[in-house]
């Protein structure tokens, strides 16, 4: 099936606006993911000050929300495909509501486990609905900066945790409650916004529903389009594996996996670890923290607007790169100080998330076929969540035991493994229509 129309519209501004407004209140949805799943460190010192928890809750309650987002990513992702972007990105974003509700009224630790758990079901399965989404309408020379616009959404949610934590500290033992329920609230909004999108006419088509493929694409584009029937090919997540996506299906779960441990592993703690340099103050520890989320939401921003001059494949090299390095420096160095420590912290999320934090919702829509597209972003998403359960669980661990150094030296052989993974198999598709990357003719590793 060849679907050129987003390329060549008559109504271009009427499809540059509706463009917008998918990849909007799309990354609504990546927005809360990255608020929801930050704002439990931000909440952790207060929640273990109220209910004193000791160090496995502690562990528990931090990856129980990354548990439930492996389960959705892997559970909801594939029935995307199967009934349609339009009703999963909704009823995505009723359970946002729903459950961000209920993790503030949670009466004890046991209660905020399992409603952080349901919540990151929901948080899982926005990664493959949002990205598919705004890939399936996105035009080829935008589709990089529409898709990165998504992941950079991500850390303005971080951000804004952060930024929470700060203002509603001054509400004492409560304030973890208040910053719980105002994601209930940025939900809500969002969920109002993505009520009325229309749904694919990718995942129309390949579906047999040609007619109303042709009607969406008239009503956006002006263009009167005859899409041809094709075999409707139902396939399993074992296809992944076949001869042909293979080698794909291990460079985009090679590289997310390790982005997501190294990323987790240092971002959950950061918190943590800058709180024995500032001397008991919350909000010194807040402030600084605050600092490294910000720096890498400008590495965020700089991929983004790298994304299509300079290509995929560079820029996730430079990112594991410099990711490596910043975490090299950061080992070596036994006896840091809170500049330190913040500075390096800032230069390493800032390369992390200038290529493998961004890329992450763009490799996975762009190097598979519309029928398995969502399955397949979902089963990466999946594979990464199991890196960052491992970055949650393992580092206070080996913190305790080894110390912060050895930590770190984990951390950057993860970088290094997710640098050499890239080297070796990442394919540039910078300008490639979606069609044309998954032809039998697309070269790898170019």
């Amino acid at each position: 099936m060849s679907i050129d129309y987003l390329d060549h519209p008559k109504d271009e501004k009427k499809l540059r606006r509706f463009q917008r407004k998918v990849t909007i209140v799309s990354a609504g949805g990546t927005f809360l993911d990255g608020f929801d799943l930050t704002i439990i460190a931000v909440a952790m010192p207060l929640i273990i000050q109220q209910w004193g928890i000791n160090a496995l809750e502690q562990s528990i309650l931090v990856a129980s929300a990354i548990i439930g987002s492996f389960i959705g990513a892997a559970w909801l992702g594939k029935l995307t495909d199967t009934f349609g972007r339009k009703k999963m990105i909704t009823i995505d974003l009723f359970a946002f509501v729903v459950f961000a509700i209920l993790t503030a009224v949670a009466p004890n630790v046991i209660w905020l486990i399992v409603f952080r758990f349901l919540l990151g079901i929901g948080i899982g399965a926005d990664y493959p609905i949002s990205a598919t989404l705004v890939a399936e309408f996105s035009s080829t020379k935008n589709r990089g900066r529409q898709g990165t616009f998504l992941a950079m959404m991500w850390f303005v949610g971080a951000v804004t945790a952060y930024i929470s934590g700060v203002l509603l500290l001054p509400l004492g033992e409560t304030a973890w409650r208040w910053m719980f329920l105002l994601g209930a609230l940025f939900a809500l909004i969002i969920f109002i916004f993505r009520i009325g999108l229309p749904e694919s006419p990718r995942w129309l088509a390949s579906h047999g529903r040609q007619e109303e493929a042709q009607q969406i694409i008239y009503d956006l584009t002006g263009n009167r389009v005859e899409i041809k029937p094709e075999p409707q090919r139902k396939v399993k997540i074992s296809y992944l594996f076949s001869p042909k996506l293979r080698r794909r299906t291990i460079f985009v779960t090679g590289f997310w996996f390790c982005y997501a441990t190294a990323y987790y592993g240092i971002s959950m703690y950061t918190p943590t670890i800058l709180s024995a340099f500032t001397e008991g103050s919350q909000q010194a520890t807040y402030i600084a923290s605050s600092i490294v989320s910000i720096i890498g939401l400008v590495g965020a921003f700089i991929g983004m607007n790298l994304v299509e001059n300079w290509g995929r494949r560079p820029l996730l090299i430079t990112s594991f790169a410099g990711l490596t390095t910043a975490l090299v420096i950061l080992t070596i160095n036994s006896h840091p100080t809170l500049t330190f420590l913040v500075i390096l912290f800032s230069i390493a999320v800032l390369f992390s998330n200038m290529g493998g934090g961004i890329l992450n919702f763009v490799y996975p829509t762009e190097l598979f076929p519309t029928n398995i597209r969502a399955g397949a972003s979902g089963f990466a998403t999946s594979i990464s969540r199991i890196g960052s359960i491992l970055g949650v669980l393992v580092f206070p661990n080996l913190v305790a035991a080894w110390g912060n150094s050895a930590a770190l030296g984990f951390f950057a052989f993860i970088g290094f493994s997710g640098l050499m993974i890239t080297i070796i198999l990442a394919p540039e598709t910078k300008g490639q229509r979606l069609e044309d990357i998954n032809d039998e003719s697309f070269v790898e590793g170019k």
